[in-house]
């Protein structure tokens, strides 16, 4: 079993990791099967030797790693291979403060992992604001449109940022075209100044949201 435990809340994370503990190790156990690493401070040699060691008096052994995020490549990979093909004696619990879409390994992790996600604060950028719209999530879209706009990032930034995430993902389809089209139409209407450039973005955002045709 892997789980992914992700946000800033610290309290609600700590009694979350506290349950899994209670679950897979009883507490007179866990001095001798509980590991907690910080991957800052780890090579992958040292997860490889706790991965090793056997559960003493007990069914299973339980690894912490917090600030995942921090894992340098080799040790990157080795969880990533180790996820796909879990070790029925070990719980791997990972820890993360924020959910980053540019980094391929949390992505890739979160598949294979039990994800539980608590508050967070979600930096504002352009490839967290196509994960929402991919997400169909529109209200958050929105929210973080307008956070990016505060912020004091361009117009035309926030379209070339959007148009980059969907050409990284290399899809070619129907609806990759209706967002390259949507998205053309929103570049148009700013350009020209048919629209305030806030308007026609929010405009973009509910279109994309719902897949709504533009409306020239």
């Amino acid at each position: 079993m892997v789980y992914l435990l992700i946000g800033q809340d610290i309290q609600a994370r700590e009694a979350q990791l506290r349950k899994i503990k209670q679950e897979f190790l009883p507490e007179e156990l866990q001095d001798f099967n509980l590991d907690t690493l910080y991957a800052k401070e780890i090579t992958l040699k040292d997860i490889q030797e706790r991965f090793l060691a056997i559960p003493l008096k007990s069914a299973k052994r339980i690894i912490v790693i917090k600030d995942v995020d921090s894992l340098d490549e080799p040790s990157r990979d080795f969880i990533l291979s180790y996820a796909k093909k879990p070790n029925k004696q070990l719980v791997l619990v990972l820890i993360l403060e924020h959910y980053d879409y540019q980094d391929s390994f949390i992505q890739d992790i979160s598949r294979s992992a039990k994800v539980m996600r608590f508050k967070e604060t979600v930096n504002p950028d352009t490839f967290a604001l196509s994960r929402q719209i991919e997400l169909k999530k529109t209200d958050s879209a929105l929210r973080l449109l307008n956070q990016l706009l505060k912020n004091g990032e361009a117009p035309e930034r926030i379209l070339g940022g959007l148009r980059y995430a969907w050409e990284k993902q290399g899809v070619q389809n129907l609806a990759a075209r209706r967002k390259l089209k949507l998205l053309l139409g929103c570049d148009v209407e700013i350009k020209t100044g048919r629209l305030k450039p806030a308007f026609a973005l929010e405009k973009l955002v509910v279109g994309l949201c719902g897949f709504a045709q533009a409306q020239h």
